[in-house]
């Protein structure tokens, strides 16, 4: 069910996040896998259905430069809070946030919409959310399109032989603790949000002080914090339990046909995850950008949509 343009706890455009007079769509909530989430949608109603996911720590906002492009081409576009994000609803616990019930929240998105299928984007966390959902329920997804976003296996491979990509990933151990990442991420009004905008991207006017301002408000709400984290809980200890009943997460396979774009100076996440994804992977057009970082949506906006609309049908 979708229920246009009412906030559930607001009657007025000024408690969104970014005013509806600002924003390049319409807020809409809608009904998925039995939570609500909210969402931004443009474009013609019969056009093709473009999912738009954002990462970490981000809110919708993240495709305010994919969105209008996107929608001028003739596509349905729709860039949902994920789950305990900003204005979507916050479940309680850890179990909440299983990558199983991401891929839920997608599916359902999906049908909410009247369709079968999409074509499905996801950055930096919203690309693990794609990835998944392109491996566990190829029905649902047309098009892949992943930026600076691992490969499930190809992450695996790279944290078990590289110990560069181990020393880069440090931030999902102390993620694991109790508290003190919900602390670290508010104090001092956020300024560890504000210098990942500000340190992160390449392009020096990528964030404006006014994006960084609506970055805060969104991971301000209440519970944000605590759901953002809980991500990388949930997938911690999903992935340690298959390590130990499996040996992994093992080999998993995508069949949609893919676009990688990666920005290449991701202080994250090493280039060599782009690599040697045939295995994987074999429909997989990968685009490299060497001037721009993990922001890459906002490092290059312009060059991003272009490759999504050179790779969407």
């Amino acid at each position: 069910m979708i229920l246009m343009g009412q906030h559930a706890s607001a009657r007025d455009s000024t408690a969104w996040t970014v005013p509806a007079a600002e924003t390049p769509g319409i807020h809409e909530l809608v009904d998925t896998n039995g939570i609500r989430l909210h969402t931004v949608t443009a474009g013609p109603p019969d056009g093709d259905l473009v999912v738009l996911l954002h990462g970490f720590p981000e809110f919708w906002y993240a495709w305010k430069h994919q969105l209008p492009a996107l929608a001028d081409a003739g596509y349905r576009v729709v860039a949902p809070d994920l789950r305990g994000y900003n204005h979507s609803d916050k479940p309680e616990g850890v179990g909440a946030y299983h990558i199983d019930e991401l891929v839920a929240d997608v599916a359902g998105l999906v049908s909410a919409f009247d369709r079968e299928q999409a074509h499905i984007v996801g950055h930096d966390w919203g690309g693990v959310i794609a990835w998944q959902t392109a491996i566990d329920r190829p029905d649902v997804v047309d098009q892949l399109a992943v930026l600076n976003a691992p490969h499930p296996s190809a992450y695996e491979r790279a944290l078990r032989h590289s110990v560069d990509q181990l020393l880069r990933s440090w931030y999902v151990l102390f993620f694991q603790l109790p508290a003190l990442p919900e602390a670290s991420l508010g104090w001092n009004d956020f300024t560890m949000l504000e210098r990942i905008l500000t340190d992160g991207p390449t392009r020096p006017d990528a964030f404006t002080e006014t994006d960084v301002r609506r970055y805060k408000r969104a991971l301000g709400q209440p519970g944000a914090r605590t759901a953002a984290v809980n991500y990388y809980r949930a997938l911690g200890r999903r992935n340690a339990k298959l390590t130990l009943t499996a040996g992994g997460v093992g080999n998993r396979p995508v069949t949609a046909s893919t676009l990688l774009i990666w920005g290449v100076q991701d202080d994250a996440l090493s280039l060599d995850l782009t690599q040697d994804l045939e295995e994987w992977v074999p429909d997989c057009r990968v685009e490299r950008l060497p001037a721009a970082s993990h922001w890459v949506q906002f490092d290059a906006p312009e060059q991003v949509s272009e490759l999504l609309l050179s790779h969407l049908p």
